[in-house]
């Protein structure tokens, strides 16, 4: 079907009678099969709806793919797997004339759809490319009203990301197999972010904490109630307490001062709904809410994003697209939000035009902000149809879109300065007069903490400049610096963001690769820690590979690539500019990167045999081994016994108080009260999973069998026996939504699969991109 057509097949126009004759069916490709369903109710019986199952092209797994020598150009072949869908799609097309490509509106639908079409035997004058921000009715025959053509800009763009991360990740990989460790590997972007990670624990290493103190006075006046007052100034100077022998000394100074209110000033205060989500704005505050990893958010805005059966309407699309980075709202958005804010809440609380936010210089404005497809569908009236985090992530989505099309929230605000001797006293309250956005959504506490702390001293009575008020106590606290926080992921997100590292349709697999996938970094709760192994590779390629290793350099081949889609660069120029230095980067690193192979002096002897201990590196950390091997086959391991570091945490021991550490053991990492050997409570650091088995409240933690096999059982043993052999992973199945899903190695490609019983999931994991 030509262009012509498409109008009059969606029921737009009407059909000739020579188009009745020659007219044929079209075929439309999409990613999913959730996106079929979704579609096809939109589209008559003329069109074709088929899933390509994500990319039927790749680069190989089992070679570099990629020929320097010939311009870069790159060797594509059918995906694993896509054999099967690639016939059926070629079948589809031959009984087809023209082909739509619908994926997802970004560089990699863009590729996904080139290669479908390169694959495909259709002519390419007939192939047209269909792009929607929202899976709707609307939003669909709109785009097939104006069918574009595939953005070649885009493709090279996407292209020339793929052709970079091979280079660097199957150059570097077998460098650190021959230095470091066998299975190693490392990605363009991926290293920058455990380099971030790395930064921040030495920093946290080398602080050192700064004693300070602060004073506090009770206080009471003509009317109750009693409030505090935060000393300020001492002698017309910012208050400076820097041990208790000072605060002391200021305290008995105050002994029988007076307390005179100096100053009662009233003001405004209004706070500002922020804006609504971007993907990596979405990702944090997911995380900080709900809990829920950035890979984790994704697979579920996906599922959203695609359609969700609700009930008599079958499939539909709840939220717009999730991969953005801008902050636009469709007018006929903004008005549906407007209306239901003045149908539920009243005219007050929308302003007088919709409020207009920035983006980001790099963001793409074709696509919009992340906001609910239609804000009349209420979290409570699909409830029903959704499982519990996509409720939640709906729920969130939904409130924030609505909160950022509503008016700020006004509080009145009170700063009382009270002098005392040479001391200046000041206390402050908030009361909130309006509620604005807050009647609908309130947000997290980072961002709470960004705009200003509401009351944070209590309530205030009514007071007047000259009023003598009667001091009940003077209350001094010690204080200490603080370092800098561990990354969590939604922090780290907002670093990678803010440096301009990565795209949104890059953030989650950059998380999942470094915590997941390469074991540099692990999980602590929710801070972002990083392994010895993390630590040891980052040391090694920051001497020789210093733009690889840079942040500034990484941003701006973010800015490079931008640039190709834009047109103001091809694709091929800009990796040679990068392959060039990178090559003799690597040239130098083969030849003079120490390997940490050999093992290095330990300066003690073998209690077996006399001869010297060498520090090696193994598949579970360090060990010392005996240099005389094979002959003395002695080890130690040094990531347990009495040499392996305790790291603190933020709990302290329900049995005795005191706080509870991080250990090595035999059998892998476990928390401990730090009063060992005279309390002996412990507990194990779990995953973060639930333990499926049937009745069990336990959750699955990382054990070590005595042979030295990595496997994953149940909290509550010996109580429940429930054991994992593969790594299980915090991502929901797509196909029977179990709430978590498998990794294992199988032969060089990483396979996620579906524990659940009848359920035959599985996908490869690309583990070669950063």
């Amino acid at each position: 079907m030509g262009p012509a057509a498409y109008g009059t097949a969606l029921g737009l126009g009407r059909r000739t009678r020579k188009e009745n004759v020659v007219a044929k069916r079209s075929l439309v490709v999409v990613e999913s099969p959730t996106k079929v369903k979704t579609i096809q109710k939109y589209l008559n019986s003329s069109f074709i709806v088929k899933a390509s199952m994500g990319h039927v092209r790749d680069l190989p797994k089992s070679q570099l793919g990629v020929d320097p020598k010939k311009g870069f150009k790159p060797k594509y072949v059918v995906s694993p797997g896509k054999k099967k869908v690639l016939d059926e799609l070629k079948k589809a097309a031959t009984k087809t004339d023209t082909l739509y490509v619908a994926t997802d509106p970004d560089r990699e639908g863009e590729a996904i759809g080139w290669h479908l079409a390169q694959e495909l035997d259709v002519d390419k004058k007939n192939v047209y490319r269909i792009s929607f921000n929202e899976i709707t009715e609307r939003a669909v025959k709109a785009a097939f009203a104006k069918p574009g053509r595939i953005d070649l800009r885009k493709v090279d763009a996407q292209q020339a990301r793929r052709v970079l991360d091979r280079l660097v990740g199957y150059s570097l990989s077998p460098l650190l197999w021959d230095k470091v460790q066998r299975g190693l590997s490392a990605g363009r972007v991926q290293s920058v972010a455990v380099r971030l990670i790395v930064d921040r624990e030495r920093e946290i290493q080398a602080f050192v904490p700064v004693e300070y103190w602060s004073l506090h006075a009770r206080l009471a006046a003509k009317l109750p109630p009693e409030f505090v007052a935060t000393l300020k100034e001492v002698g017309g100077e910012k208050a400076s307490l820097p041990n208790e022998d000072a605060t002391r000394a200021l305290m008995a100074s105050l002994d029988g001062a007076r307390f005179v209110v100096r100053s009662v000033t009233r003001g405004e205060r209004r706070r500002n709904p922020a804006p609504p989500f971007i993907t990596s704005t979405l990702q944090q505050e997911a995380g900080r809410k709900l809990g829920f990893s950035a890979k984790k958010t994704m697979t579920i805005a996906q599922q959203l994003y695609e359609g969700v059966d609700v009930g008599t309407e079958g499939p539909v699309g709840l939220i717009t697209y999730m991969r953005t980075d801008s902050v636009r709202v469709a007018r006929e958005a903004q008005e549906e939000a407007r209306g239901w804010i003045v149908g539920r809440l009243g005219r007050d609380y929308v302003p007088d035009a919709p409020p207009a936010y920035r983006s980001r210089g790099s963001a793409q404005e074709a696509h919009e902000a992340v906001r609910p497809s239609d804000v009349r569908r209420e979290p409570k009236d699909v409830t029903r149809f959704l499982s519990p985090e996509q409720l939640a992530l709906y729920r969130l989505i939904w409130e924030r879109f609505l909160a950022s099309q509503m008016m700020p929230a006004v509080y009145d605000t009170l700063t009382v300065d009270i002098d005392a001797g040479r001391c200046l006293f000041r206390a402050q309250g908030s009361t909130l007069r309006f509620k604005g956005f807050t009647a609908v959504y309130e947000e997290s506490r980072e961002d709470e903490a960004a705009s200003a702390e509401e009351d944070p001293e209590g309530a205030i009575p009514n007071l007047e400049e000259g009023e003598v008020l009667r001091l009940r106590v003077l209350e001094p606290k010690q204080h200490f610096t603080q370092p800098p926080p561990r990354y969590t992921e939604a922090s780290l997100i907002k670093a990678l963001e803010e440096l301009g590292i990565g795209r949104p349709s890059t953030y989650a697999s950059i998380l999942s690769t470094i915590v997941n996938d390469r074991g540099y970094v692990r999980r602590e709760r929710r801070a972002l820690v990083p392994t010895e192994l993390g630590m040891a590779v980052t040391d090694k390629l920051k001497p020789y590979f210093p733009e690889i290793m840079d942040v500034e350099f990484t941003a701006q081949m973010e800015d490079h690539l931008d640039k190709i889609e834009e047109g103001e660069r091809t694709w091929v120029e800009t990796v040679k500019e990068f392959y060039e230095p990178f090559k003799r980067d690597l040239a130098r690193a083969k030849k003079e990167m120490a390997s940490e192979k050999a093992g290095e002096p330990a300066g003690e002897p073998c209690p077996d045999c006399g001869e010297q201990l060498l520090r090696r590196r193994g598949r579970f950390g360090m060990f010392l081994a005996c240099s005389a091997y094979p002959d003395c086959r002695y080890t130690r391991d040094l990531n347990g016994g009495e040499r392996a570091e305790e790291l603190p945490t933020d709990e302290t021991c329900p049995t005795c108080g005191k706080p509870m550490v991080i250990k090595h053991g035999r059998f892998g990492k476990f928390i401990a009260c730090s009063g060992y050997p005279e309390c002996k409570t412990t507990k194990p650091i779990t995953l973060g999973i639930a333990c499926p088995a049937p009745g069990c409240a336990g959750q699955l933690v990382e054990r070590r069998s005595r042979r030295g096999r990595t496997f994953f059982g149940c909290s509550a043993y010996p109580n429940c026996k429930f054991v994992l052999w593969q790594r299980p992973v915090p991502e929901p199945c797509p196909k029977c939504a179990a709430p978590f899903t498998t990794e294992r190695a199988v032969r060089g490609r990483v396979l996620r699969r579906c524990v659940r019983e009848g359920c035959d999931f599985e996908r490869e994991v690309e583990t070669s991109v950063a």
